[in-house]
C-alpha cells in the first residue's frame, strides 16, 4: 500500500496494516499475537439499526463484542470500547493481558460508524463517520450511553459496570478524537482513553479541543496518545503538530497523560505495537480511581487562581421550578428567585434556605442597593420592586419590562429589557429612560468594580458588551468586549447572569458553564456546570464573599473559591491593572 492509499484508507483498514504489510517498521510484539495456553475469549458479531428517534436516525452499523473466559457474569463488567470496529490486534491483546492479570477481565465492544443505506444500487450510502466522530459536543456520547451500549447489554445478556474507572474507550484517527470527546463530555462514564493518529484538527472543530482543555477545569481522564511525524498535513491541519499540541495542553492542565511518538504516517503500525503497553499504563493501579489533577501540576487559571483544590459543587436547594437572579447582602446572605412560583428565597449563613417573599410578580433578577433594600425585576407586574428586610415591597418604577438589574453605589439602576432589546436607566428620583438599544437579547447586567463601566450580556450572541458610564448615567463607547466560547453547534453563548471579583474578573453563566474573563475581555477559564440544564446566574456570597453560588434550573449550588466577590452596593474599588 502506497502513501496515498494509506492517507485515504479508513481507520478500520489502517488497523489491519501491521498484519498485511511486509514493510511494517513497527512489528507487533508477542502480546499482540495468539499465545499457547492463553484462554481465548468469545467474539460475537452483530449489527445495530437505529430507530427514527435515535441520535443518528436510520443508521446501520456493524459491531463485535469480545467476552473473555475469565469474566464473572454475576458482576457488572469492566468495558473497553473501540471505534471503527476495533483494530490494534485488540482481541489477542485482551486475551494475553487478561490472562497475565495485567488488566482486569473486561468486555470489548468494537463498533463501526453508522451508514444510512441507499434506496437503490444506483445511489451511495450516506457515510456518517466524520459526522459522528469528528464533531464536538455530546451527540456520539449520548448515542453510546443511551442507545448502543444498552442494546448490546440486552442483546448479549451482559452487564457493563457503570463506574467510569471500569471503562476505557479508544480509536484511530477520527475514531480517536471521538474517543476523547466521549470521555470529555461524559467523564461520569469513561475515565481511560487511547487515541492513535487522533484527528485533533479543523475538520469539525477538533482544533479547538486543546484550547478548551487549557481553559476548562481538569476532568478525571487518563489518556494515552500516539502519532508520527509523517502523519497527514492537509487542508484540515497538521495531525502531527495537532497531537503534540494536544499532549502539551493536557500536561498544562494537569492530566495524567502519556504518549508514543514515532516517524510513521497516518497508519496503525506504531499504535498496534504500543497498544499492549498503553493498556497496561491506562489500567495501572486499578481499581484505584482516576483523579483530576491528581499530582497537583495543573497550571490552569481555573485551578491556580480561582478554585480551591478538593472543592466541588454542593447542593444548596432543589425542587424549584426555575431559579434565577441570586443577590447577596452585606452580611453575605444570598437571595434567589423561583420565577414560575413567584417566590424569593433566602440562603442563611448556615446554609438554611427559607422563603423571603411570596407573590413577587415572577421576580427574576435581584440586586441589593446601597440602602440595604433588595431590588427585584417583577416582570409579570411590569414593575421594579424594592424589598425591606422584613419582606415588604415598594414600587420603584412602573411600566417597563425587565430581566436583570444592577445598582450603583450612588443609586442609579440599570435594567435589561430583552423583549424590546434595550437597557433602561432609573435614577434615584424615579425617572427612567432608555440608554441603549440593539442587542439581540440583553440579559445579565453588572458594573465593573470601580463602577466606571457597565457590562451587558447578550444571550443570543457571543459577546458581553462593555459601555463607559457618563457622569449623567448615560452609556457611551459601546463595544463587543468579552469574547465567549460557544458550545459546538450553538449560535449563541447563552450568556445570562454575571458576577465580578476584586481582581476585576468577570464570571458569566453560559451554556458551556461559568466562563471567567480577565479585564482585557479574554476567557481565562471555564468551570463546568453541575448538571446539564440551563445555567442562569452566578454570585459570590458567604461571610467572606468567597463562595460561588449558581442558579441552575431547578437547583441552586455553591462552591468555595480562592477569590472574593464585589458588591456594587458598597463604595467602588479600583482593581489591579490588567495584564495586556
Amino acid at each position: 500500500m502506497n502513501s496515498l492509499q494509506r492517507a485515504l484508507a479508513p481507520a478500520f483498514l489502517l488497523a489491519l496494516l501491521p498484519i498485511l504489510a511486509a514493510d511494517n517498521p513497527y512489528p507487533p510484539g508477542p502480546d499482540s499475537k495468539p499465545q499457547e495456553g492463553v484462554p481465548k475469549g468469545e467474539v460475537i458479531k452483530g449489527e445495530y439499526l437505529s430507530g427514527t428517534n435515535s441520535v443518528f436516525p436510520g443508521t446501520v452499523r456493524s459491531y463485535s463484542i469480545y467476552i473473555p473466559q475469565q469474566l464473572d457474569r454475576a458482576q457488572p463488567a469492566p468495558l473497553m470500547v473501540l471505534q471503527d470496529g476495533g483494530g490494534y490486534e485488540a482481541v489477542n491483546v485482551l486475551n494475553n493481558l487478561i490472562a497475565k492479570k495485567e488488566i482486569p477481565a473486561q468486555i470489548g465492544v468494537f463498533v463501526s460508524h453508522g451508514r444510512v443505506r441507499a434506496h437503490s444500487t444506483n445511489a451511495l450510502d450516506r457515510f456518517n463517520r466524520s459526522y459522528e466522530y469528528d464533531g464536538l459536543g455530546g451527540n456520539y456520547a449520548k448515542f453510546l450511553m443511551e442507545e448502543f451500549l444498552p442494546h448490546v447489554e440486552r442483546e448479549h445478556h451482559v452487564k457493563f459496570s457503570s463506574n467510569p474507572d471500569d471503562r476505557a474507550i479508544g480509536g484511530a484517527s477520527s475514531g480517536g478524537i471521538a474517543a476523547w470527546t466521549v470521555a470529555w463530555e461524559r467523564p461520569d462514564a469513561f475515565h481511560r482513553v487511547f487515541t492513535s493518529v487522533g484527528t485533533y484538527v479543523g475538520l469539525r472543530g477538533g482544533n479547538n479541543i486543546p484550547t478548551l482543555v487549557r481553559k476548562s477545569e481538569p476532568k478525571p481522564i487518563r489518556i494515552f496518545l500516539q502519532d508520527g511525524e509523517n502523519d497527514l498535513n492537509i487542508y484540515g491541519g497538521d495531525w502531527w503538530m495537532a497531537n503534540q499540541e494536544m499532549e502539551r495542553a493536557l500536561k498544562f492542565a494537569g492530566y495524567d497523560v502519556n504518549h508514543a511518538w514515532g516517524n510513521g504516517g497516518h497508519d496503525g503500525y506504531l499504535a498496534t505495537q504500543v497498544f499492549p503497553d498503553a493498556l497496561r499504563w491506562l489500567w495501572r493501579d486499578y481499581p484505584a480511581p482516576v483523579k483530576a489533577n491528581a499530582e497537583g501540576k495543573s497550571k490552569q487559571p481555573v485551578v491556580t487562581d480561582v478554585l480551591l483544590p478538593g472543592e466541588d459543587w454542593k447542593l444548596v436547594g432543589e425542587g424549584y421550578r426555575f431559579t434565577e437572579g441570586p443577590a447577596v447582602n452585606t452580611r453575605g446572605e444570598v437571595f434567589f428567585s423561583d420565577i414560575p412560583n413567584s417566590r424569593i428565597h433566602k440562603v442563611g449563613l448556615d446554609g438554611t434556605v427559607t422563603v423571603f417573599a411570596e407573590n413577587t410578580g415572577e421576580a427574576n433578577g435581584l440586586m441589593f442597593g446601597p440602602d440595604g433594600r433588595l431590588f427585584a425585576c417583577a416582570n409579570a407586574k411590569k414593575q421594579i420592586l424594592a424589598y425591606t428586610e422584613d419582606g415588604k415591597s415598594t414600587v420603584i418604577a412602573d411600566g417597563l419590562e425587565s430581566n436583570d438589574l444592577c445598582i450603583t453605589h450612588g443609586g442609579n439602576i440599570y435594567v435589561t429589557d430583552p423583549p424590546h432589546k434595550q437597557v433602561w436607566l432609573i435614577t434615584p428620583d424615579g425617572k427612567k429612560r432608555v440608554v441603549d438599544t440593539g442587542l439581540r437579547f440583553p440579559n445579565g447586567v453588572r458594573l465593573s468594580p470601580d463602577q466606571s463601566l457597565l457590562y451587558v450580556a447578550d444571550t443570543q450572541a457571543q459577546f458581553i458588551y462593555s459601555y463607559q458610564i457618563a457622569d449623567d448615567g448615560s452609556l457611551e463607547f459601546k463595544q463587543k468586549y468579552y469574547h465567549l466560547h460557544l458550545v459546538d453547534g450553538s449560535v449563541q453563548s447563552g450568556a445570562d447572569g454575571m458576577a465580578l471579583d476584586t481582581q476585576g474578573r468577570l464570571y458569566v453563566a453560559t451554556e458551556m458553564g461559568i466562563q471567567f474573563c480577565d479585564q482585557a475581555g479574554r476567557v481565562n477559564g471555564i468551570i463546568p456546570k453541575p448538571q446539564n440544564k440551563w445555567l442562569a446566574h452566578v454570585v459570590f456570597g458567604g461571610p467572606n464573599f468567597d463562595t460561588m453560588y449558581i442558579t441552575c434550573s431547578d437547583k441552586v449550588y455553591s462552591r468555595k473559591t480562592r477569590v472574593h466577590g464585589v458588591l456594587s452596593s458598597q463604595p467602588p474599588i479600583k482593581p489591579p491593572a490588567p495584564r495586556l
